[in-house]
């Protein structure tokens, strides 16, 4: 049976015992319609912009030569929506619950990815480099504003998996293939949010047959167990925390939050 939790009104969501145990178990929860119908529609026009000014394009520009590129212009967290989806109280109160109460955010990702896009093979995505240990959590919230239903590409994950230690791409060569175990996450309403341990291989499924179907509005979010020096993905991580701390976006409640004493140095992907 898929791991739900309950919605709620109250603004600390608090999984019960048995969905706690169920994500040390399993290495994650569904939230069906978990974000606020406004903040979904401000976000979803965000995500436009964000694609059609090119920003997106920037973005990933200053990843992929830093050097050349410098600190982009716009980040996800300085669009209004983005910045308060980071700091969404009901979602830090879980991930409270989930992996202690002092946590570091590491990045946001923005997409509205085409209704072509192709399959992301299976992959984890926990930071660390060599990966020799699972003494920390990493936890991946992964919101799809539009939800998922059959005109969208699937998430697949096999349940059970980051309890492993093993490279982010060690099932890389199995590409999407179905896998004995996994569960296909492919109906859910809009707004809905799926919370992942980073270490949990997963995939992205496109639709069968070369099918042509809609966009999927996508936005992940991921933030890490206060422990070890954790590896950031952004050459411009520094600026990207401060601009995090004087946006105010840890309303002042979550000390840890955009601490950069969290963090190794950057090391460019080989």
């Amino acid at each position: 049976m898929t791991p739900h939790l309950t919605l709620t009104t109250e603004p600390a969501l608090r999984p019960s015992p048995e969905q706690l145990d169920r994500f040390a178990r399993l290495g994650y929860l569904i939230l069906p319609g978990f974000l606020p119908t406004d903040l979904v529609s401000r976000l979803r026009g965000e995500a436009d912009r964000w694609v059609d000014t090119g920003l997106r394009a920037r973005s990933i520009a200053s990843c992929l030569d830093p050097d050349v590129n410098g600190v982009p212009p716009v980040m996800e967290l300085e669009l209004p929506a983005h910045g308060e989806l980071i700091g969404h109280e009901p979602l830090l109160h879980l991930l409270s619950a989930l992996m202690g109460p002092d946590f570091v955010f590491h990045h946001l990702h923005s997409d509205r990815q085409r209704p072509d896009v192709p399959g992301k093979p299976w992959h984890h995505d926990y930071e660390q480099r060599p990966q020799t240990d699972r003494a920390h959590a990493m936890i991946h919230a992964l919101h799809y504003l539009d939800g998922l239903d059959a005109g969208t590409s699937s998430l697949v994950v096999l349940p059970g998996s980051h309890l492993e230690v093993a490279e982010k791409d060690a099932r890389a060569g199995l590409g999407t293939a179905e896998l004995p175990g996994e569960v296909v996450i492919d109906h859910l309403p809009p707004g809905s949010t799926v919370v992942l341990h980073s270490a949990l291989f997963h995939a992205r499924r496109a639709l069968p047959g070369g099918q042509r179907g809609k966009d999927r509005y996508f936005v992940d979010a991921s933030y890490c167990q206060v422990g070890p020096a954790w590896l950031p993905v952004k050459p411009y991580w520094r600026h990207l925390l401060r601009r995090a701390q004087e946006l105010g976006l840890d309303h002042g409640t979550w000390p840890e939050l955009f601490d950069a004493r969290h963090f190794a140095e950057y090391v460019h992907p080989a």
